[in-house]
């Protein structure tokens, strides 16, 4: 589908290339956890899985820093409420 996920830590955000459009889901940094305040995706790519492709890729990036997730965002929450593999990154 998209390339993988990764880290704009100049921007603060997590992206998604699509084609020529970028998901991406904004955070800010605590000393043991991601906050993770808003995510968007283009209307064009919306209904398609792009949004939580995005959140698990941003998950897996926050794990493998050894990081917690705090859901700044109701799609994060709803994303978290369907994926309960994920309730150890919760902090």
């Amino acid at each position: 589908m998209a390339a993988s996920v990764w880290d704009n830590k100049d921007r603060s955000r997590f992206e998604l290339d699509v084609g020529n459009d970028v998901a991406f889901a904004n955070y800010r940094l605590t000393p043991t956890a991601v906050i993770i305040t808003h995510t968007e995706t283009p209307r064009a790519l919306r209904g398609r899985g792009i949004g939580s492709e995005l959140v698990k890729g941003a998950l897996e990036l926050i794990r493998r820093d050894g990081r917690k997730v705090i859901a700044g965002c109701g799609f994060v929450v709803d994303y978290l409420d369907r994926h309960p593999e994920d309730a150890d990154l919760v902090a």
